[in-house]
């Protein structure tokens, strides 16, 4: 399974090879995490390297103190990263927003219409893609100025679906 970790504000590409082995880009690490207790602590061990890490959850993503040292880190799978970003478009509280199809695919639902008012987190499109059915939510209130696309509509990825302000 590949993941795209976020750790100050640089993305690293992780790819879970199997119980034992993690690629990070294009490296390989033999790796152990285990937990201690019942408490937020976990051992880890790289290559060989033994370390000792606290993690709790955060709004964003998580926490880590590792060597007295606290890194705020994301961990995303690619498509959910893909369904983010285009969720955010070019996100800007006053004006135009267009929502952007984060993967090539279909069209299957248009629950709005121009005209429409919409609230943060409404769904504005469901993009099947892969057998999978995406739903792409608005990243804010307001109302749908412009419909670009039809049910059945094939798009590409980044094509401009629709106009919100």
């Amino acid at each position: 399974m590949k993941y795209v970790t976020t750790l100050q504000e640089q993305d690293y590409l992780l790819e879970i090879i199997d119980d034992e082995h993690l690629r990070v880009g294009d490296r390989v690490y033999q790796v152990d995490f285990q937990a201690i207790g019942d408490q937020q602590f976990y051992s880890l061990l790289v290559d060989g390297n033994s370390y000792e890490a606290q993690v709790f959850p955060a709004d964003d993503g998580w926490h880590v103190i590792l060597q007295s040292r606290l890194y705020s880190v994301c961990v995303e799978d690619e498509r959910d990263k893909q369904l983010r970003l285009a969720s955010q478009g070019s996100l800007n509280p006053h004006g135009e927003f267009l929502l952007r199809a984060p993967m090539p695919g279909l069209i299957v639902s248009l629950p709005v219409f121009s005209g429409v008012k919409v609230q943060k987190g409404d769904v504005l499109a469901v993009l099947e893609s892969m057998k999978m059915q995406n739903e792409l939510r608005s990243p804010r209130t307001g109302v749908v100025t412009r419909v670009r696309v039809n049910v059945g509509d094939n798009v590409e990825q980044k094509q401009a679906l629709l106009s919100i302000e």
